[in-house]
């Protein structure tokens, strides 16, 4: 089931809600980093993309699944979560605005931590009008509207109710089911995709309806491509890894000429 979240578009110029228009400097979207500790090669290109690729955006849009999992803001304690809060950080402490949604593994990313990365909070689906084109943001597991198991956990998951249920167990139970979780995905990421995990053209096409936009930009199914669909033209980030086969990754870059999609440096 399509989760119904309000639509909002982006004010240009107002503090806090938004990225400014600047012709002479591109936004930057990326997805599905999934970053841990357990891929080392790929946090170093991740670092080099924050501290090189970024230093001439105006801003940066992260669309879900920054990390691997991301189980409360107390994970800040750890070193390599407030290493990476940190490394965000110096986008703000460059004029760089920083805007992160949730993802399936990081929706419980909280003011605590977007405090710590000097980031703004983006619900999904959001709207923004860059260089001249409504474009609409999302993660993308949201439009996998086949999966209608994985639809009703999502709505479930991302209730306030079964959130302060989850974050009232003590760090280490937390920590304990979120590994086993991702031992499951490591085994899995060999297997055939099946269409049921990638978006649909009913949730697709629902996108574009409520958000009056000709261009969506979304990630989580990890097959970037640029389609054109009967609603406008929908982008598919990457995700990230460099430590597993053949390297992947990329971003998109806006700016006065277009759409681009990049490969990582």
């Amino acid at each position: 089931m399509l989760q119904e979240t309000p639509l909002r578009s982006v004010a240009a110029g107002v503090p806090g809600e938004g990225p400014r228009p600047h012709a002479a400097r591109p936004y930057l979207f990326l997805s599905d980093i999934h970053l841990s500790e357990a891929i080392p090669h790929t946090v170093v290109a991740f670092e080099h993309f924050i501290r090189i690729t970024a230093q001439q955006a105006d801003s940066v849009f992260i669309l879900g699944d920054l990390f691997e999992y991301w189980i409360g803001d107390d994970m800040l304690v750890e070193p390599f979560a407030a290493r990476m809060a940190a490394l965000l950080h110096s986008l703000s402490e460059r004029g760089i605005a920083l805007y992160i949604m949730h993802g399936n593994r990081d929706f419980l990313l909280g003011k605590r931590f977007m405090k710590a990365a000097g980031a703004i909070w983006l619900p999904d689906p959001f709207v923004i009008t860059a260089f001249g084109t409504r474009i609409a943001l999302a993660h993308g597991d949201a439009q996998c509207t086949a999966d209608r198991g994985y639809q009703l956990f999502r709505r479930f998951a991302r209730s306030r109710v079964a959130q302060t249920l989850f974050l009232a167990w003590p760090f280490r139970w937390r920590q304990s089911l979120a590994e086993n979780m991702r031992s499951k995905s490591e085994h899995g990421r060999s297997r055939p995709v099946s269409p049921k995990y990638d978006v649909t053209a009913t949730g697709i096409a629902a996108l574009f309806r409520r958000s009056k936009a000709a261009t969506i930009i979304h990630g989580h199914t990890h097959r970037p491509a640029m389609h054109r669909e009967p609603g406008g033209t929908r982008w598919v980030l990457p995700d990230w890894d460099l430590d597993h086969g053949e390297h992947r990754g990329g971003y998109l870059r806006i700016d006065a000429e277009g759409i681009r999609a990049l490969p990582l440096e």
